[in-house]
């Protein structure tokens, strides 16, 4: 058992080495990068200069000749007299009472959303309703009419045993 534990560990401790070996290379390579993109005599790296982009001035006039042709032409304003006299008249009209809905000013209730979720069901239940009450209606009437139909063959029976 020892010598299996002693296998264990050593291939966990192999597994480490060979882990920092791989960072200890990654370090180098870094480090092989950073010392060959050493910044020139003007003080800018090889490959910055190439990915660098081209400011683009929208708010600022630049001094230099040179820059201005990167500066942005400022845009100049459209027409919004037409809209503005649109809203105004629209404003100047007067509101008819009879148009404006009451109803849609005053705040709903806070259970508004119970019962109108509730309502299908509370029509379905009401129609079920309305169907059993009908069925007792009926069940009470067939009993009046036994009951009816059974006193009036008893009283057959009897007036024809009297004669």
């Amino acid at each position: 058992m020892t010598i299996l534990m002693d296998n264990n560990n050593r291939n966990k401790i192999g597994r480490l080495e060979d882990e920092a070996l791989k960072r200890k290379e990654r370090l180098r390579a870094l480090k092989r990068k950073r010392e060959s993109g050493k910044p020139s005599e003007n003080g800018t790296t090889s490959s910055e200069s190439d990915t660098l982009p081209k400011p683009v001035f929208r708010n600022y006039q630049p001094a230099d000749d040179g820059l201005n042709e990167l500066a942005v032409v400022p845009a100049k304003p459209g027409d919004v007299t037409s809209e503005v006299k649109d809203q105004l008249q629209a404003a100047e009209s007067e509101i008819v009472i009879d148009q404006l809905d009451v109803s849609s000013l005053a705040p709903r209730k806070p259970d508004w959303d119970l019962k109108r979720d509730v309502a299908k069901k509370l029509a379905k239940l009401e129609r079920q309703t309305q169907k059993a009450i009908a069925e007792l209606i009926r069940e009470r009437l067939k009993e009046k009419t036994q009951i009816e139909d059974l006193a009036a063959i008893v009283n057959a029976e009897a007036s024809s045993v009297n004669t």
